[in-house]
């Protein structure tokens, strides 16, 4: 069985993240894991037409690895994709990957204090019977699989009735030839709103399923000039200063979002921006939301309304009923023919599948423990699961800007639990429940006055509890400053090493 000191567990920005910033901590003896035959996560899957960031490119990097070469402000899939291939090359991460090992289970061995992994590899049949298994084991457990990896596809009546093609946006069919089909899109969240205007010219028809109405920001995106670019490749300081006003900009977004009442200039904006797009009266009433923005997601796009009121585009806003061999039917009785079906239906954020992989001491699993919400003191660390490490656990999203940034805070508590476990010669940590507790308390008092909780809205921010599980409520400068200080007394010792651990360097 392969042994590893440190066992990651998804190949995206925050596993990524981790296996570059152990190498330059000494930490040489790793593993990271990924499902896919090369890395990337989120912006591997993710290659749908028009797939773009909707945070400021200088913003969405590590601190320690700036792009000077970006060509845009907000920068497309395929540029941020190569970004972190380059990232694999340039720290010497290639040999640590072992791809296209999907986890099967993970389960804390406490007799040996070591995490028992089982991945699967391949698949057989239509059953999904994996071809085969691999068993490592590691001492510390990093979950980076990420709160957008598994899309998920809404139950409806009839669905696998359906006799044309289907599939959902982060597993886009790039053989399917979309020319003069009739397509129906459900759902019109942050994918959505790329994809359709990006398609909506080949299609014959286009019906758009609409539950709710997303607020629209203009998007205000614009090519990065060859000057700027030679600026931030050869001007000492010149990225960093961007990247630092560009962060304190958008921390101060993060006001509207805490407090709810000083929100009206950006629904102004949002508002103008809307009646200046669509023209139609009627349409737009269909497009106008009736809760706070910034309860649901707020997203930037300048050609979606456009692409709404061309000739060929359908906005349906009744409840689907079912769907039909050849059709999706609404409540209101009508028939939408279709071909095609295309999910904009977002990811399993709050049910992670990880969380029934994953069991600590007594065999519990992550889902068990949290069931009926999610809970991680800073949201890193869960008491019964030693040495394991969740990057974007619970109430670590952010409405306003880059997870990236979040992700490096909770790398740098990673590092100093890790570090003080190689000081003092400790076999493993976990969280106490006192200090989950008090954290918890402290997210959801903070929480209970912001636009998510008061808003009126249903979103996936939510979780069945109608808690927000998900967000942070406050601003990535205080998170990162409750991060940098460790507290060993927030964390139970659970046995002492036999050894020293090994250290290259």
């Amino acid at each position: 069985m392969p042994s590893s000191d440190i066992a990651i567990v998804g190949a995206g920005f925050g596993g990524l993240g981790a296996a570059i910033r152990l190498k330059q901590a000494g930490f040489d003896d790793f593993i990271v894991l990924d499902q896919a035959d090369d890395i990337g996560g989120t912006w591997r899957d993710n290659s749908y037409p028009g797939c773009a960031c909707d945070v400021p490119s200088h913003l969405y990097s590590f601190s320690f690895a700036l792009n000077p070469d970006w060509s845009d402000t907000f920068s497309g899939q395929a540029e941020i994709w190569d970004y972190l291939k380059r990232c694999v090359e340039r720290f010497g991460v290639r040999p640590h990957l072992r791809l296209g090992q999907e986890l099967h289970d993970a389960t804390w061995d406490a007799d040996a204090g070591r995490w028992r992994l089982t991945t699967s590899r391949g698949h057989s049949n239509s059953d999904s019977i994996p071809t085969s298994f691999m068993e490592y084991d590691a001492r510390v457990l990093i979950v980076a699989t990420g709160p957008l990896s598994e899309p998920s596809i809404p139950d409806l009546p009839g669905l696998s009735s359906f006799a044309g093609a289907m599939f959902h946006s982060a597993r886009w069919d790039h053989d399917l030839d979309l020319t003069g089909r009739r397509v129906a899109v459900i759902g019109t969240g942050a994918s959505a709103i790329q994809f359709v205007p990006q398609i909506q010219p080949r299609v014959g028809h286009l019906s758009v399923f609409q539950r709710t109405p997303p607020w629209v920001m203009p998007r205000r995106s614009r090519r990065i000039t060859a000057v700027e670019r030679a600026a931030y490749r050869h001007v000492p300081g010149a990225q960093r200063l961007m990247r630092a006003i560009l962060y304190w900009a958008r921390e101060s977004f993060a006001i509207g979002f805490l407090h709810p009442t000083v929100n009206r200039l950006a629904s102004g904006i949002a508002s103008l921006h809307r009646r200046r797009q669509v023209p139609d009266a009627g349409l737009r009433a269909k497009l106008t939301p009736t809760y706070v923005m910034g309860c649901k997601r707020v997203l930037l796009s300048d050609d979606y309304f456009p692409s709404l009121g061309q000739p060929n585009v359908s906005l349906v806003t009744a409840a689907i009923q079912e769907v039909r061999p050849q059709a999706v039917v609404t409540a209101d009785g009508t028939e939408h023919p279709a071909d095609t079906i295309i999910f904009g239906t977002g990811f399993h954020v709050t049910d992670m599948p990880v969380m029934d992989r994953v069991h600590g001491r007594d065999g519990l699993s992550l889902a068990h423990a949290w069931t009926p919400t999610m809970h991680a003191h800073r949201g890193t660390t869960v008491p019964g699961f030693p040495n394991l490490f969740v990057l974007l656990g619970p109430n670590t999203g952010l409405g306003h800007t880059s997870v990236v940034l979040m992700i490096e805070s909770q790398l740098r508590h990673v590092l100093d639990v890790l570090a003080h476990q190689r000081k003092r010669g400790i076999a493993a940590l976990e969280p106490t429940d006192d200090a989950q507790r008090r954290w918890t308390e402290r997210v959801d008092r903070r929480m209970a006055g912001t636009v998510w909780a008061q808003g009126g809205c249903v979103s996936w921010y939510l979780d069945a509890t109608g808690r927000n599980s998900t967000l942070w409520p406050g601003f990535a400068t205080g998170f990162r400053l409750r991060l940098r200080r460790f507290r060993p007394d927030d964390y139970a010792v659970i046995g002492t090493r036999r050894e020293a651990p090994v250290v290259t360097s």
